[in-house]
């Protein structure tokens, strides 16, 4: 008998895949709409790039998004799963707003960069710390 194996990577894996409680969400942090700052910080890539935090987080009717402000004005959009998000701003960084699924989890994400002679899709995670959240007054 042949036995085989298959690994996953966690950070691959769509928040479906995920037993409930293993993710904090919104909901579990009862997160009123309004504005909040977390530490976030970035996985993957060569390990130059860097986002600025604490970042900026908007929760609007219990869906959160988080403004990501990188180090370099060099990217030009990022991507969730397989939605697109486009440029806010490139004044010295470039910025997006993107989507929360979860917080203390690894989310994947594509960043897209023009520094090189030609534009490259490079993998990272972003993760967002829940024991951080800050509600801005």
């Amino acid at each position: 008998m042949v036995r085989q194996v298959l690994v996953f990577r966690s950070d691959s894996l769509p928040l479906e895949a995920f037993a409930e409680g293993k993710i904090v969400t919104a909901q579990d942090l009862n997160l009123e709409d309004g504005q909040y700052t977390a530490e976030v910080s970035l996985g993957g890539g060569s390990g130059r790039a860097g986002v600025e935090s604490p970042a900026r987080l908007r929760v609007e009717n219990g869906n959160v998004f988080v403004t990501i402000v990188w180090g370099s004005s060099n990217y030009d959009y990022m991507k969730v799963g397989e939605e697109r998000y486009e440029l806010m701003g490139t004044e010295g960084s470039s910025t997006f707003e993107i989507p929360v699924a979860g917080f203390d989890w690894k989310i994947p994400v594509i960043a897209d960069t023009i520094a090189m002679s030609q534009p490259h899709e490079i993998s990272y995670t972003l993760t967002l710390d829940s024991s951080t959240l800050e509600k801005v007054q």
